[in-house]
């Protein structure tokens, strides 16, 4: 448990940083387009940085680039408590997305080359989401209880010293082996699992990014509603990640199911749950794939990470574009579309299907 204490504390601070803007996205830029750019360049800054950082996690170790990551988490998060002008804060959420991309591709290379990666991967997952969780909660009614909008934003930057400071202690573990590769690359013959993430992924942040200006409620209010999607995928992923599901087949029926949840969302924010547990298994199925092609994990992981937060920067930006043009149920709807369209895409996958995603040899 050493070796992995830095690792989810790590990964729980990032992306509580991450999340303590969403309840207050309305202070930092007038309309649901703009404020969608300032939550989506996060995703930006993650989507340039994932692949370089999951290919130097394979060349000098997972440690050094954890550690890199969580030193530019920090430094963003002063940043952006410092700007007001909304160009200056979408640069410092860029920055504060280089800072995620660095450390989730290589904490993701790191679970994925352990002996026990199936379970781990469900841990490091629901570290991740309860990060999220925390940091809307929290962020919510710091900001109405202190009258700062940038309260919660405070508080998670200096939260997140402790894990850059125990990230200095960790040491690499070994890794398994692999199994044998097809000698393909990264993305040849996986390109749907890729697609996949795109959508599935930034399914959930186009749902976040939509959500506050659609109701209008409280920063508490919205963080509480939107965390329930969070605490549904840290169910998911610890459900999913000890279960022998094979990756196509789950990928496929969790797209049909994200296309109803998107859809009830309007009407229900018990929309938010039903994404929340289905993109847990949509994680999990997507990382036991990749875990059973032989590709270095490294390398595959900032592709799988690159996939997603291209998704995460696209599919809110979209959905801020069309509902500012033609109203939010239309917004919606074409999420929604969208993600039912991945159970055609992912059948599209021309690899072999291994039970749960685990080794040929187990």
């Amino acid at each position: 448990m050493r070796d992995r204490l830095p690792l989810y504390l790590g990964i729980f601070g990032v992306m509580a940083l991450s999340n303590a803007i969403v309840p207050v996205l309305p202070a930092f830029g007038e309309g649901p387009a703009l404020q969608s750019l300032v939550y989506s360049a996060y995703f930006f800054g993650a989507f340039a940085t994932v692949i370089p950082a999951g290919l130097l996690s394979d060349r000098l170790g997972r440690i050094p680039v954890l550690r890199a990551g969580l030193i530019v988490t920090v430094a963003s998060g002063l940043l952006i408590l410092a700007l007001t002008h909304p160009v200056l804060v979408l640069a410092g959420r860029a920055l504060e997305g280089v800072g995620a991309g660095l450390f989730v591709a290589a904490g993701m290379s790191w679970v994925n080359t352990r002996p026990d990666h199936e379970r781990t991967s469900g841990d490091f997952m629901g570290s991740l989401n309860l990060g999220l969780v925390i940091g809307l909660l929290a962020s919510g009614w710091i900001v109405e209880a202190s009258g700062s909008e940038r309260a919660g934003i405070l508080l998670f930057t200096l939260l997140s010293v402790l894990p850059a400071v125990l990230v200095f202690m960790a040491r690499e573990s070994p890794a398994r082996p692999l199994p044998p590769g097809d000698g393909k690359g990264v993305l040849a013959g996986h390109i749907p699992l890729f697609l996949s993430a795109v959508v599935l992924v930034g399914v959930t942040g186009a749902v976040t990014a939509l959500y506050p200006e659609f109701t209008g409620e409280s920063p508490s209010a919205l963080g509480a509603a939107i965390a329930t999607m969070y605490l549904a995928t840290v169910a998911g992923v610890l459900v999913a990640s000890r279960l022998p599901l094979p990756p196509v087949p789950t990928i496929r029926a969790a797209a049909i199911l994200m296309a109803g949840s998107v859809l009830l969302l309007p009407f229900s924010p018990a929309g938010f749950a039903l994404i929340g547990a289905v993109a847990g298994f949509v994680m999990i199925a997507q990382m036991a794939y990749l875990a059973g092609t032989g590709l270095p994990q490294g390398a595959a992981m900032g592709a799988y990470n690159a996939a997603s937060y291209a998704g995460m920067t696209l599919l809110p930006s979209l959905a801020g574009i069309i509902a500012e043009r033609a109203g939010f149920l239309p917004a919606f709807a074409g999420i929604a579309l969208l993600a039912l369209s991945m159970a055609a895409v992912i059948g599209r996958c021309g690899c072999r299907d291994l039970p749960g995603g685990t080794r040929p040899e187990s």
